[in-house]
């Protein structure tokens, strides 16, 4: 309920320069966000994104606020993102050869998502709740127990999880997780590595079945571009280097960046106002 007052008090530093606008994506534009933004249906491309800005005025300033993207996905479920379209639309700014053919793109986070690409459409994707799940199991279950909130940066027990997830491609992931208490408790894995563990099973199992879902989009694609935190996307840079898919890394702040500025570019009302 203090969205708006939160926000000034962050950019007050900011005023010398005038009342400028600004340009906000992702969850702030939600249902528990400062407005709610529309969703814009898939097929779509990432450029026209701009025409379904939400604009506002708050304390004399125009704010925007980008619209989430929504599609019927592989599993003919509804699916939505806030906040990686922009970071798509960055990527595309940054290398405009995404813009060509056909690309699976990979932006992990709490939830990550799935994206094909094709000539510079966004055709569907698909969500894993995988960072709300390892969040949840890493702090709240016996499985590892650690509620220090320690990141997760890979290591030998990480590649002992991927390797686990390779090996049989067929189980799924609930029936694989008990395994990080079940090694603990025989001796075949420390404590202090659990975490890593369980990480590997997860990002491992989350890449094995994008593998399987996108399977036609991959055949096409020359590898996966992973937009996203460094860390975490050369987590799944390495899960997806297993399977013997060639990887790109994109940084998700710079992508971020990138988006909310060809979103102001793209505005109408935006490019009036930098005249």
């Amino acid at each position: 309920g203090r969205v708006d007052e939160v926000f000034f008090e962050q950019i007050a530093v900011w005023d010398s320069h005038g009342k400028l606008p600004a340009m906000l994506s992702g969850m702030v534009g939600s249902t528990i966000g400062w407005r709610e933004a529309p969703y814009l249906p898939c097929p779509l491309r990432p450029d026209s994104i701009a025409r379904g800005l939400l604009r506002f005025q708050a304390c004399g300033r125009t704010i925007a606020l980008a619209p989430g993207l929504s599609c019927r996905n592989r599993l003919d479920a509804p699916d939505v993102m806030r906040g990686e379209e922009t970071q798509i639309l960055g990527a595309i700014r940054l290398e405009p050869s995404l813009m060509q053919g056909r690309q699976v793109l990979c932006l992990p986070g709490t939830h990550s998502k799935w994206v094909s690409l094709k000539d510079g459409v966004i055709e569907h994707f698909l969500t894993a709740v995988s960072g709300e799940l390892y969040d949840i199991l890493h702090k709240h279950s016996m499985l590892v127990n650690n509620r220090d909130g320690q990141d997760v940066s890979g290591g030998r027990a990480f590649e002992q999880a991927l390797e686990q997830t390779r090996m049989f491609p067929d189980a799924e992931l609930i029936h694989l997780l008990f395994q990080n208490r079940s090694r603990q408790l025989q001796g075949e894995l420390n404590a202090a590595d659990a975490g890593a563990y369980l990480s590997g099973l997860i990002v491992g199992q989350d890449v094995s079945g994008a593998r399987r879902l996108f399977r036609a989009e991959l055949a096409e694609a020359k590898g996966v571009v992973v937009i996203g935190a460094p860390r975490l996307g050369a987590l799944y840079g390495r899960a997806l280097t297993t399977h013997e898919i060639a990887v790109r890394a994109i940084d998700g702040d710079t992508a971020s960046l990138a988006g909310l500025t060809a979103l102001y570019r793209y505005s109408p009302e935006q490019v009036k106002h930098a005249r």
